[in-house]
């Protein structure tokens, strides 16, 4: 017998202000628990030394997290230059030094080469598989892992200050995969120096911004009341960038069951408009979210149905 999940079919979006020192993984097991939820997972991970939007899909809205994860973000982090990092955060071993420190002149004129499509390495400590293990395991374990670089994309990084001759806080935007350590590592080296980040905040993710959050104290505090269910966001948040398409009963129902709705009638081509083939679409009903469906060849095909 299958085991039963325990909690309340609790479906949409919650953003937590990520406290520093907790997993990603944590924050999302301390959500779930503190309003009750009977599924949780969560919109892009976060390093434990970072802190700032962690948004916490549940229900239904852990179907739309990819959408989530695709969209733009924005970091605020401060690099400390002369120290290398095992980590290339503050957490790891200082593993090269240097005396170099850049002024703001150096640093802006670096800038410009690391915005746009650029191909980064990840750092060794971080999630990514490598022959089926994890690299930060590997590299606790003292070997050495070497990653490949991989295209991201940054669109936009900027000197923010300069505290001292040792610091600089920088802000970031950034698309999908992008490791803030990486970018801070590689300026330093291009500065002619070394140096990590000592402070790490994600300011935005997606739809989400820093006024949607809520910290985990505050929703522990306020439990399974409708206080906390005041912060919790619609499914659809995560759809936002999504063109919709609104459908009638019967189409709806269609969808639903996995079959596919044909749109080939002179009266859908106004509902349609623009849609290009491959195209894909939030399916609504009523003005509720149905599912995630693909346009192709004059037919609406389900992706994944939400059952809300």
């Amino acid at each position: 017998m299958a085991r039963r999940r325990q909690g309340t079919p609790i479906h949409g979006w919650l953003v937590i202000d990520k406290p520093a020192g907790m997993t990603s993984t944590q924050v999302v097991s301390a959500a779930r628990r503190a309003i009750g939820a009977a599924k949780a997972g969560h919109g892009g991970t976060l390093d434990p030394l970072a802190t700032g939007l962690l948004p916490v899909a549940l229900g239904e809205a852990t179907k739309t997290v990819g959408y989530v994860m695709d969209g733009q973000k924005r970091y605020r982090f401060t690099v400390r230059w002369g120290e290398a990092r095992s980590t290339d955060d503050a957490e790891g071993e200082v593993v090269a030094v240097s005396d170099r420190r850049p002024d703001a002149a150096a640093i802006r004129a670096a800038l410009p080469a690391f915005i746009g499509l650029i191909d980064q390495v990840p750092p060794a400590f971080s999630a990514i598989k490598v022959a089926g293990a994890r690299a930060y395991d590997l590299a606790r374990e003292g070997e050495n892992v070497a990653l490949a670089p991989r295209p991201t994309r940054i669109d936009d990084f900027r000197l923010v200050e300069q505290p001292d001759d040792d610091h600089a806080t920088f802000e970031v935007m950034s698309g999908k995969g992008a490791y803030m350590r990486s970018l801070a590592r590689d300026l330093a080296r291009a500065l002619g120096t070394v140096g990590h980040i000592v402070q790490l905040r994600r300011t935005a993710v997606g739809p989400f911004r820093e006024h949607h959050a809520i910290s985990l104290e505050t929703l522990a505090s306020l439990g399974h009341s409708a206080a906390a269910s005041g912060y919790l966001m619609a499914v659809a948040t995560a759809l936002d960038d999504i063109p919709a398409l609104a459908l009638t009963a019967d189409e709806a129902n269609r969808l639903r069951c996995g079959q596919p709705v044909g749109l080939l009638r002179r009266s859908d081509l106004e509902r349609i408009g623009n849609l290009e083939s491959g195209a894909v679409v939030c399916a609504t009903c009523g003005g509720k979210p149905v599912a995630l469906a693909r346009f192709e060849a004059g037919d609406l095909r389900p992706l994944r149905v939400l059952n809300l």
